[in-house]
């Protein structure tokens, strides 16, 4: 067991760090202030139905109304008489009530994309309430501990058991008293469901996903899970709770961490969603990656810089792209990138080394929960994939366009600066006993912590026992401050 998850937890937003041999490897963010809504379950109404384009708009009490297209409605997959599927118009009407769940975020200008499909996950299980069959996540691969496992599961579910399942990867290593449990848990939020959405008037929220501390130990701790590393006490006491209910196997991994140092800085996490952060990524051997995001599609381009190795000038290209596949695998975990990505491999010649770096990605790629598609080199020497996006990139989330380049580049949001005073204020309350903290920062940063974040300011001055001031600095971009002890 090599990985390490670190957690680290303030009230305006939780930090997951995923650590595989002492690299971080996956970085998640969600603030309380924006939450992502991939599973939750709403009651929607249906606010327009577009029979040119097979979609309908539903408001589930949004600013902007959710995406629902024919193809995602279960109703809709019944033949017709001409053998396709029935139209969205005989199916839905402004007005209709609707059972929804989200499957995408709302991205950029786009809405929430809804499913009708329900899908409910546990730790071992995905209980798939409106259809009956049993399947197998395609990760394991084994024909034979496939049928097992269907075999394993029949055995628990009650005779008069309802609905269908897909059996998630950890399966193969649960007690069959613990997919017993995750039976009984998804049945029961089921019901819960139902009953909700019968007593209350769209639209409606009726199912909220778990935030991302107790996501952790549904969906991202695994066998190889070496330890936990909380440092919220009380987030520690909510998951502990959690796991021995829920998730038994990693309750005993979950630790509090108590140290005086930050724990992201302790590991190296803020430098690296520093460099998360920027276009250009550097490779051991001299080579760099460079990575440019755009509304239509992700594009990383490989390059040789100073590396020069191996016997001829084909063996150095091939080492280059062999060390980028890795790379590449591990920063679209890290910046969380999704839809349509191209990769610029420095052209190969050689039929064999074109294999071996496809094989190489594939092989990267294979640590990775989200699913995604890899297409071979096409003629102009590029790879083509796709990579499911659900959720905003981590760009995205702590980044905005830049008003002074007007948008061709990206600085930090002022709430992001805010959350990063917040936590080097403590960080220097440990280390100084100071008799006051003034913050210098910009106009935008400081308005707003006289305004949305005067609660958190007023929180920390409690936690550290010391006033803290603030004074604006004109010549201070949006990502500058400064904290004076007085």
């Amino acid at each position: 067991m090599s990985d390490e998850i670190l957690i680290n937890v303030t009230p305006q937003e939780t930090r997951v760090a995923v650590i595989h041999l002492g690299t971080v490897q996956e970085l998640h963010i969600e603030r309380s202030s924006q939450r992502g809504l991939v599973g939750n379950v709403y009651l929607g109404k249906v606010s327009r139905v577009l029979p040119g384009m097979q979609s309908a708009f539903v408001d589930i009490g949004l600013d902007r109304a959710a995406f629902l297209h024919v193809g995602d409605i279960l109703e809709a997959r019944g033949e017709n008489g001409h053998g396709g599927p029935r139209p969205i118009e005989r199916i839905l009407h402004e007005g209709q009530s609707v059972l929804v769940q989200v499957i995408k975020d709302p991205i950029g200008a786009k809405g929430a994309r809804l499913s009708t499909q329900i899908s409910m996950a546990g730790r071992f299980l995905v209980f798939l309430p409106q259809e009956s069959r049993i399947g197998v996540s395609q990760k394991i691969g084994d024909e034979a501990e496939r049928e097992l496992l269907r075999e394993r599961l029949n055995r628990v579910l009650p005779e008069s058991g309802r609905g269908g399942f897909i059996i998630r990867t950890m399966a193969n290593m649960a007690e069959e008293t613990e997919l017993a449990a995750d039976v009984d848990y998804l049945y029961t939020l089921w019901e819960a469901i139902q009953a909700r959405s019968e007593n209350t008037s769209a639209p409606a929220t009726i199912y909220q996903e778990l935030d991302l501390a107790h996501r952790v130990l549904r969906d991202i701790s695994t066998l190889d899970t070496s330890r936990i590393l909380v440092d919220s006490r009380e987030t520690y006491t909510r998951m502990k709770s959690f796991a021995d209910e829920f998730t038994r196997n990693v309750a005993d991994k979950i630790s509090h961490y108590v140290a005086e140092r930050p724990l992201f800085e302790l590991y190296g996490v803020e430098d690296e969603i520093e460099r998360a952060l920027g276009r250009r990524v550097d490779l051991k051997s001299g080579g760099y990656l460079i990575i440019d995001q755009t509304e239509a599609l992700t594009t990383i381009d490989v390059n040789t810089g100073g590396f020069v190795s191996g016997r001829s000038f084909d063996e150095t290209i091939f080492k280059t792209n062999l060390e980028a596949s890795q790379a590449i695998a591990r920063q679209l975990r890290l910046r969380n990138l999704g839809g349509i990505i191209i990769l610029d491999f420095i052209d190969m010649e050689n039929a064999e080394h074109k294999a071996a770096v496809l094989t190489e990605l594939t092989k990267a790629l294979a640590r990775d929960r989200t699913r995604m598609t890899i297409n071979g080199f096409t003629s102009l020497g590029l790879v083509e994939m796709t990579r499911k996006r659900t959720r905003e990139s981590l760009s995205h989330v702590l980044c905005e366009a830049c008003p002074t380049c007007q948008g061709r580049g990206q600085i930090k949001t002022a709430q992001t600066t805010c959350y990063e005073i917040l936590r080097a204020l403590v960080r220097e309350a440990r280390q100084f006993n100071a008799r006051e903290f003034r913050i210098m920062a910009s106009q935008t940063v400081i308005d707003l912590f006289l305004e949305e974040e005067s609660q958190s300011l007023a929180q920390l001055s409690d936690f550290i026992t010391k006033p803290i001031s603030l004074q604006v600095e004109t010549l201070f971009t949006q990502e500058q401050y400064d904290i004076i002890l007085l």
